[in-house]
């Protein structure tokens, strides 16, 4: 995915979820963060920060805050991109063999799952999770508890029985990972969860990105460990 008309800014504050404040060009800027997620060890004053300018005159912020250095790691934190990410990528990897309907936002039982896949042979359930929590170059997911995320999993877990494959895809939004692992510290529910689900038979995997102050794509597969 590449964004147009990008800006490098600095840090100054996040007032709430929605809102950051950035210094551009010498100017204070009211932005849209792209993730409701905490990013409390990413939007730190004085970070360097890349924004995307509005097209749309009637929004009330004229930038969208996209990407963050951590250190010399560019880290995007749009949380929209990993759904657009994977389509793109699974429709150009041939990850999953002869697919005949790739369909988002697809609803199951009391869950609304990323994508619903089939192929000639199989009919499957995807669930993404977009990364931006990254510690010693271990990736972790969630940076808070998700009780959503949570009943994503077991509700992937209980597709199994009808016959459906079920996927849950990590796509971390930054390189140089060593592995990726549920964090735990901040929601066991999640770690254990997951564990479940892999012994129960649903596939795990992740994958970096590659990322540029105006660009992200999928980058290579990155060990899970559970």
């Amino acid at each position: 995915m590449v964004y147009e008309n990008v800006k490098e800014g600095r840090f100054i504050k996040r007032p709430n979820r929605f809102l950051a404040y950035v210094e551009l060009d010498g100017k204070i800027e009211a932005c849209h963060v792209k993730n409701t997620g905490r990013c409390k060890e990413l939007l730190i004053p004085d970070a360097t920060v890349f924004v995307q300018e509005s097209s749309n005159k009637n929004r009330k912020t004229k930038y969208d805050l996209i990407s963050v250095y951590k250190g010399n790691r560019l880290v995007n934190i749009d949380s929209q991109v990993p759904n657009k990410m994977f389509h793109k990528w699974v429709m150009e990897s041939e990850f999953f063999k002869d697919i005949t309907l790739i369909k988002p936002e697809a609803k199951y039982k009391n869950s609304r799952f990323d994508f619903y896949i089939e192929t000639k042979e199989n009919k499957i359930f995807v669930e993404v999770k977009g990364v931006t929590l990254e510690e010693d170059g271990v990736a972790l997911f969630p940076d808070a508890p998700t009780e959503r995320g949570v009943r994503h999993i077991h509700e992937l877990i209980s597709s199994l029985e009808e016959g459906y494959e079920a996927w849950i895809v990590f796509i971390i939004q930054m390189k140089d990972i060593r592995y990726f692992t549920p964090n735990i510290k901040t929601h066991q529910a999640f770690g254990t969860a997951l564990k479940e689900a892999r012994r129960r038979g649903v596939n795990i995997i992740a994958l970096d990105s590659i990322v540029t102050k105006n660009s992200i794509k999928v980058g290579d597969f990155v060990k899970v460990r559970l």
